[in-house]
């Protein structure tokens, strides 16, 4: 009493020394957090206030006080009680008004003078005076070194370095045509000249876009049980890829993929490449909430992004503040609310710039074709302009005959009807036929009647029509039936006799119909296809026409009727057959004339007040009157069909929602469904970082996430990522822990370096080329990784960088060298994604065998491995053998384990089978000794010729198999399979192909020296 209580030294020592005790535990009862500030003025649960001056009415003096036995905290059995005196403190500070300073309102300060929330201050390079310092970074390892009385180590064996380069750069060997290169070049400059081939090559994109595919999670099925495919997803892959080989900026790159929807006038792939955040899991099982795993999916866009840009453990903040570092519950719900509006949708995009430049170079090839069609129709259309007011007015006066007289429907005479199978016809009083009899599932009815001149006033036919009536007699299955019968009329032919007796076929070119069903139109009657064809569902139970017009109208002026046989063909099958049907001739001209509907209305237009569109109309039939306008017009509208379409397709990616946004609140313990507060949580970023700045008082954006991730003031995201590209050139990070820049994490081993990268980076416009062009100049880079037993006894674990560090390359990796060096490896860049063989039964392990597995043919079967189909409940073993992520959450960094599964699947595994074939049979194709050969096996794995014990070795090994297969030899053919080597006996081969096996086994293969 009358002390003045400090908060931050001694209150919330208190509550986080005991309260975590609770939430740490099993028993949350209490529901005490600290992080919500709101519960805890405010009473949590039970509604009840903490009032200053009444501690007896406080729910947090009641939870530690033990007043209420059933409110007890922590509860029995989870940890250390307050003293009496601790629970004085805190009843004074509540007496006193229950201050919270806002400097101090989630964590210790403590937790705010950490080395990596800390500005990066301008870094000193050392001056040392020492011929191994080739940049600064070997200045900065140079001195620690020293300060520890360590020489560092000498350059590696040129062999080594350039193998070394070509794993960590494209993540292929070197041929042995590069390794001689490069140890016989003596310029000063030829591990330069090296470093810049391989940064330009592409394969540099692949390389190092697969590390950015682990940050994405990157797979191509949905995850979860049913784990559907994700056809498409290989398209942001390629984004990634050629992104990387453009060197894109780390802050446009990061730009693009975060917010590329909010971009000025986003480009579609800026687009695709919001598709980063669209590797979330997805969740398609029956009766799922749909809103549950959205949250889920926004939860793993916070703490991914978190992770990869700031290095940081975010994922604990979505229950309570964070236990260690300076990262309040609100303030995680805060960066949420930046992605709680940003949805699921599609977008078309390229399907590669390769395919894209291909189209542009075809487009403009097929412009110039057009302009040049287009200029000889003009010139046919000046030609022809004094005939064209004419023929306009020809055809005005044949319409206005044509109302005078109409055309005329005449029924036929004397019908008489026959059909395949048991049908029968019942013609009726208005002409029409009536099928009776059963129905049958296909037929063909052939209609045969007469037209005499007098049964019509004009003196030509031009169409016939077939009418399709209903009929209460008939079957269900008839189309005469209103509740659901149809038909399918499949083809109709009509011929004409003549007076010699035979049949002439009268050619059709065009049909109509009052109705046609959806793909099901009358004009399918003109083909022969079985599967198509005139029908009219769903307005059965109605009567029908359709009118078929003849290419060339028929003469009815003589005075013989005209005998006519029409052929109705029904193929489809399910009885979709005419019931009731009559045929009617259409005599006079055809209705408008045959002119297509924007002609005949264009016609009827004064010619003074039509348009432009209306004039080119009637300009371009005219032309058709012209046979060479004619032609050169059917030129063009073949040129016109045969138009280069753009090689697009659709992706998923992700857009800001448009209307009616989401509030965010916290989310009590994470539960979508327990929202905290009634106020919308607007975006903001952790206060121990660099301030937010968003002008205009608008709401920020995930554009303004963008540039506060790269503002000289935030010192995480430079350290992090200049962390991450030290890590895959030396297997190990500055900071050992890449995920965890936090309290927990480890700190930098060379924080000044750290920094001093961070700055160059920066400098030198965010180009991750640049980055690891400085990095692997360095000495440091170039040291050797032989061990020396008197220094590893100082530092085991290679803190101070004395040497290089040696480490098996990953999964993909040992795949594509195994291919590469055996001569198979298709070089192909980028691509949707292929399916090399797969041990049986791995797919059929997805959700009730969902998932067919077929093995890519060619050279698809050869391709990268970082282009296998990754299905997340299925992926494949050969990848999870070598401890390839499980792409469920983001990894920054593989754990590499060393098992016996890992060398069963390099020596049995049907891949690395085949490539051992390979490898023989492009050994043996080499003319030369057997010792020679040798040489050539070794220094396509390795890079450097064989010693004399391994010649030894490798020789005897030889001998050894060569006289085995010779007395085994359907053993010898087994194993050779469908890969022999051209004229060499089955016993040898075989031998090279057990060498060969052992060669791409050896650990210094599998091994990044």
């Amino acid at each position: 009493p009358g002390t003045k209580i400090d908060f931050v030294r001694q209150v919330l020592p208190l509550l986080t020394d005991r309260c975590f005790q609770c939430h740490a535990g099993k028993k949350r009862e209490a529901g005490f957090r600290l992080d919500q500030r709101q519960r805890l003025l405010a009473g949590g649960d039970s509604g009840e206030v903490i009032i200053p001056g009444n501690p007896d009415a406080s729910l947090l003096v009641k939870y530690i006080s033990g007043v209420d036995p059933d409110h007890l905290m922590p509860p029995a059995g989870e940890g250390k009680r307050l003293t009496t005196a601790e629970v004085a403190v805190i009843r004074a500070w509540i007496d006193q008004g229950v201050q919270w300073p806002k400097t101090a309102e989630h964590v210790d300060e403590a937790g705010r003078d950490h080395w990596a929330f800390q500005a990066i201050r301008a870094t000193e390079v050392p001056q040392i005076d020492s011929p191994w310092i080739h940049n600064a970074i070997d200045a900065f390892v140079l001195q620690k070194l020293q300060s520890h009385g360590i020489a560092p180590a000498p350059e590696a064996e040129r062999q080594v370095l350039i193998r070394r380069l070509s794993l960590d750069l494209i993540g292929l060997p070197p041929t042995p045509a590069e390794v001689d290169a490069f140890v016989k070049d003596q310029r000063p400059d030829a591990y330069q000249r090296v470093v810049d081939r391989l940064l330009e090559s592409r394969h540099f994109g692949e390389r190092w876009g697969r590390h950015w595919l682990d940050m994405a999670r990157y797979a191509d099925s949905d995850g979860y049980e049913k784990d559907r495919p994700r056809m498409n997803a290989w398209r942001w892959r390629d984004w990634v890829i050629d992104a990387i080989n453009d060197d894109l900026p780390f802050d446009q790159f990061t730009a693009e993929q975060l917010a590329g929807d909010l971009l000025p006038k986003p480009t579609p792939n800026q687009l695709l490449a919001t598709a980063f955040h669209r590797q979330t899991l997805t969740n398609t099982e029956g009766g799922t909430d749909q809103e549950q795993f959205r949250v889920e999916a926004v939860f793993d866009r916070v703490e991914t992004t978190g992770t990869i840009w700031l290095g940081l453990t975010l994922t604990c903040a979505r229950c309570h503040s964070h236990k260690y570092d300076p990262i309040s519950q609100r303030e995680y719900y805060q960066m949420f609310a930046f992605m709680n509006n940003w949805d699921e949708t599609n977008t078309k995009v390229p399907r590669s710039t390769e395919d894209m430049t291909k189209y542009e170079t075809a487009r403009r090839a097929h412009e110039s074709q057009t302009v040049l069609l287009q200029k000889q129709i003009a010139d046919h259309r000046q030609r022809l302009q004094s005939g064209f007011k004419d023929w306009q007015q020809g055809l005005q006066t044949r319409l206005a005959e044509q109302q005078r007289q109409p055309p005329e429907f005449i029924t036929w005479t004397d019908p008489v009807a026959t059909g395949t199978g048991s049908v029968k016809f019942e013609r009726l009083d208005d002409g029409s036929l009536r099928v009776s009899g059963p129905v049958p599932d296909k037929c063909s009815y052939q209609v045969t009647g007469r037209l005499a001149p007098a049964q019509s006033k004009h003196k030509f036919m031009s169409g016939i029509r077939v009418e399709v009536l209903t009929d209460d007699t008939l079957p269900q299955q008839g189309p005469g039936r209103a509740d659901n019968g149809n038909f399918v009329l499949t083809h109709l032919e009509l011929e004409l006799q003549g007076e010699d007796g035979k049949w002439q076929p009268i050619p059709l070119t065009a049909a109509e119909a009052d109705f046609a069903q959806e793909k099901f139109a009358a004009e399918q009657t003109l083909n022969k296809d079985a599967k198509t064809g005139w029908a009219v569902s769903p307005q059965m139970g109605r009567d029908h026409r359709a009118t078929m017009w003849f290419a060339k109208p028929v003469s009815i002026a003589a005075a013989t009727p005209l005998t006519l046989r029409v052929k109705l063909d029904q193929q489809y099958g399910g009885k979709h057959t005419l019931g009731r049907f009559r045929i009617q001739a259409v005599t006079g001209t055809r209705p408008g004339l045959g002119l297509p509907g924007d002609v005949l209305a264009a016609l009827k237009v004064p010619s003074g007040k039509r348009s432009d569109k209306q004039t080119a109309q009637l300009s371009n039939h005219f032309l058709k009157s012209d046979a060479k306008a004619a032609d050169t017009l059917q030129q063009l509208d073949k040129h016109n069909k045969q138009a280069p379409q753009p090689p697009l397709m659709d992706v998923r990616i992700l857009k800001q929602r448009a209307a009616k946004p989401r509030d965010t609140h916290i989310l009590r313990r994470g539960d979508f469904l327990s929202p905290v507060g009634q106020a919308s949580l607007a975006p903001e970023t952790p206060e121990v970082l660099a301030a937010l700045s968003v002008s205009d008082d608008r709401v920020a954006t995930r554009l303004d996430l963008v540039q506060w991730l790269f503002v000289p003031q935030n010192p995480l995201t430079g350290r992090v990522a200049v962390n991450h590209a030290w890590q895959n050139l030396f297997g190990f990070g500055l900071v050992r822990t890449p995920n965890d820049f936090g309290v927990r994490g480890e700190r930098p081993t060379h924080p000044q370096l750290l920094d001093w990268l961070a700055t160059q980076y920066r400098q030198l416009g965010w180009s991750r080329k640049k980055l690891i062009k400085t990095i692997v100049m360095s000495a440091t880079y170039r040291q050797s990784s032989a061990r020396r037993p008197d220094v590893d006894q100082r530092d085991a674990l290679n803190v101070w960088i004395h040497r290089q560090n040696r480490f098996r390359v990953e999964a993909e990796i040992v795949r594509d060298m195994s291919l590469a060096v055996a001569g198979l490896l298709s070089e192909r860049v980028g691509g949707p994604s292929t399916f090399p063989p797969l041990p049986a039964g791995v797919a059929a392990l997805s959700y009730a065998n969902n998932f067919k597995w077929k093995t890519s043919a060619g050279a698809d079967r050869y391709r990268r491995g970082m282009y296998t189909f990754f299905k997340r409940t299925a992926p494949h073993p050969n990848l999870m053998a070598f401890d390839c992520p499980d792409s469920n959450t983001t990894c920054v960094e593989r754990r590499d384990s060393n098992t016996p599964l890992q060398a069963l699947t390099t020596l049995n595994n049907e891949v690395f089978v085949e490539a051992s074939q390979a490898l023989a049979a492009r050994v043996l194709a080499q003319p030369g000794t057997t010792q020679e050969r040798l040489q050539l096996a070794m220094r396509l794995c390795v890079g450097r010729s064989a010693t004399d014990a391994e010649q030894h070795e490798l020789t005897r090994l030889l001998t050894t198999g060569r006289r085995w297969y010779v007395e085994h030899q359907d053993q010898a053919k087994q194993l050779i399979g469908k890969r022999p080597a051209p004229k060499v006996a089955a016993d040898v081969n075989a031998a090279w192909i057990s060498v060969a096996r052992i060669l791409l086994n050896m650990d210094e293969f599998l091994t990044r020296e």
